[in-house]
C-alpha cells in the first residue's frame, strides 16, 4: 500500500483556509487534520511556506487528437496541463474525425487510456443528423453534449431549429454550447471586407464577432433551454450584456442554466491586438475592456459558475498568418492557474473564489465523482503553489507542442511547485513524471 503524508501546507478548500496535514493511502485522501499520525513506512511530504489546491479540472480543452497531432496531442498537452495545476480535463469532439458516433468517442479514451497523463473524459459532438447515438451514450462516462451554434467548426454547425430542438428535449446530458450568431458573423465579415479588401486588421476581430453576435446565439440557447427543461451550459462568456441572461441568486447544483469564463478574457482586451495580434485570436472574441472588467464582476458575484481555457493550440506558422486565414485559439493549459494567481495578488479575485470556479464548480456542474475537493475519500488530486514566486514565462519552460505562448514575457506571482494525481507525484519543480498515473473521470448520475 502506497501511504503519502502531506504535513504543514495550507489548504483552500469549501471557502476557508486551514493549517492541515493530509493523509493518502493508494490514490485516495483518507485523514485531513492536525497531528495525524502515520505509519513509518509513509513517505513525508512538507508542505511548508505552500497553500494547496485541489487540482483544477478544466471543462473545455482542445487536445487536437486524433489527426490534429502537428498542433498538440493528448500525451502533450496533458503534460502541460498537469505543470498547470490542471488535474482533469474534458475535451471537445472538435478532432479529426469528429467525436460524433460512439465508435469514435470509445477510440479516443482508448487513445487516452495509454497517452493521458492526467484524468481524462471526452464530450460527445452533436450534429443535424446523429441524434440515435446522442441518445445512446453513457451518462456516467459521457461529461456532456457539445453543439457548436457559431462557425467554428465547420460542419459541425447545428443550423437546423427543429433538430436543435429535438436534441434539447431529448438528452438528459449536460448541453454545452459554443454561441455565436452565424449571419451576424457573415454580414459583419462582409462590411470589413468591403472596407479593407483581403487585408483586414486584427482588431477587427470583435468587431466582426461582436457583441451581437454573441448575445443573438446565447439568448436564443438560453431562451429554448427554458422552453424545453434541457440543461444547458454556455461556454466561454465574452461579453458584459450576456451577463444578463444568467442568475445568482441560486445554488449551483440548482440551476438548469450555467456560464463559464476562460482566461483570456478575463486577462486581455481589445487593446491588446495592437502588440498581440492574432496570437489572441480567439472564438469568441476578446472584446473590449468594459467587457472585460463586466466579466471579473460577473465571476466574482456567481453570474459566472467555472472558469477554464478553451486551450486550443496551432502552430505558429498558421497563427502568424494574415488575419483571414489565421486560425482561431491558442495553448493556456499551463499558464491559467498562474495567471489567475497574479491576478489575484492584483485584488481581482480571492483564493477561495478561484478553487470555487476551477475546481468545486466544475465538478458539480458535471456531476464529477470524487473530484474538485479536498476530502476524505476523495482522489488525491493536489496542487501545491509557492504563492509569492515571481517569475517570468520563456519559451525553454513550455510543454505545449506547438511550442508558444500568448503568455512569453509576462511577468506571473504564484507559481505551481507540485502537482500531485490520485495520490502520486506527477510534476514536480518542473519535470513531468514519465509515468503516467492517469484515469478516466466518471459521474454520479
Amino acid at each position: 500500500m502506497r501511504k503519502l503524508k502531506i504535513v504543514n501546507g495550507i489548504l483552500v478548500n469549501e471557502g476557508k483556509l486551514t493549517k492541515q496535514d493530509i493523509l493518502v493511502k493508494n490514490e485516495r485522501i483518507v485523514q485531513i487534520g492536525n497531528s495525524i499520525k502515520a505509519s513509518e513506512e509513509s513517505q513525508i511530504l512538507d508542505a511548508s511556506g505552500k497553500i494547496i489546491f485541489p487540482g483544477l479540472i478544466d471543462d473545455q480543452v482542445h487536445f487536437r487528437e486524433p489527426g490534429l497531432t502537428d498542433k498538440g496531442t493528448i500525451e502533450s498537452e496533458s503534460k502541460a496541463a498537469l505543470a498547470g495545476g490542471i488535474t482533469s480535463f474534458l475535451e471537445m469532439p472538435n478532432t479529426n474525425p469528429q467525436t460524433t458516433t460512439i465508435k469514435n468517442w470509445e477510440q479516443k479514451n482508448k487513445l487516452a487510456s495509454r497517452t493521458s497523463f492526467a484524468n481524462y473524459s471526452f464530450m460527445f459532438g452533436g450534429t443535424n443528423d446523429n441524434l440515435d447515438q446522442i441518445l445512446k451514450l453513457d451518462r456516467k462516462r459521457v461529461p456532456a453534449l457539445k453543439l457548436f451554434l457559431g462557425s467554428s467548426t465547420g460542419n459541425m454547425l447545428i443550423d437546423d431549429p427543429e433538430v436543435l430542438r429535438q436534441i434539447f428535449r431529448s438528452t438528459n446530458l449536460v448541453i454545452a454550447v459554443h454561441c455565436e450568431d452565424e449571419k451576424t458573423i457573415k454580414n459583419n465579415l462582409k462590411i470589413a471586407k468591403e472596407k479593407f479588401g483581403e487585408k483586414i486588421p486584427v482588431d477587427q476581430h470583435p468587431v466582426i464577432r461582436d457583441e451581437n453576435a454573441c448575445y443573438i446565439s446565447s439568448s436564443k440557447a438560453v431562451a429554448l433551454a427554458k422552453e424545453t427543461g434541457a440543461r444547458l451550459h454556455i461556454f466561454h462568456l465574452s461579453t458584459a450584456k450576456e451577463l444578463s441572461l444568467f442568475q445568482n441568486n441560486i445554488p449551483l447544483n440548482k440551476k438548469k442554466i450555467t456560464a463559464e469564463v476562460c482566461i483570456h478574457h478575463l486577462w486581455f482586451n481589445d487593446l491588446d491586438y495592437k502588440n498581440k495580434g492574432t496570437l489572441i485570436k480567439w472564438n469568441p472574441s476578446i472584446k473590449s475592456k468594459k467587457d472585460q472588467e463586466a466579466l471579473w464582476e460577473g465571476i466574482n458575484n456567481d453570474f459566472l459558475d467555472v472558469l477554464a481555457t478553451d486551450h486550443a493550440p496551432h502552430t505558429l506558422k498558421e497563427k502568424f498568418n494574415d488575419y483571414s486565414k489565421s486560425p482561431s485559439g491558442g495553448p493556456l493549459v499551463q499558464h491559467a492557474l498562474p495567471a489567475i494567481l497574479t491576478a489575484y495578488h492584483n485584488g481581482l479575485i480571492s483564493l477561495e473564489k478561484i478553487v470555487e470556479k476551477a475546481c468545486h464548480n466544475p465538478a458539480i456542474l458535471f456531476n464529477i465523482k470524487d473530484r474538485g475537493y479536498i476530502r476524505e475519500g476523495y482522489f488525491a488530486d493536489l496542487v501545491f503553489i509557492d504563492l509569492d514566486k515571481e517569475y517570468n514565462i520563456k519559451k525553454d519552460d513550455l510543454l505545449y507542442k506547438c511550442g508558444w505562448s500568448p503568455f512569453e514575457g509576462t511577468k506571473f506571482k504564484g507559481k505551481i511547485e507540485k502537482t500531485i494525481l490520485n495520490g502520486s507525484l506527477v510534476y514536480d519543480q518542473g519535470k513531468v513524471n514519465p509515468k503516467s498515473a492517469a484515469k478516466e473521470l466518471t459521474f454520479n448520475r
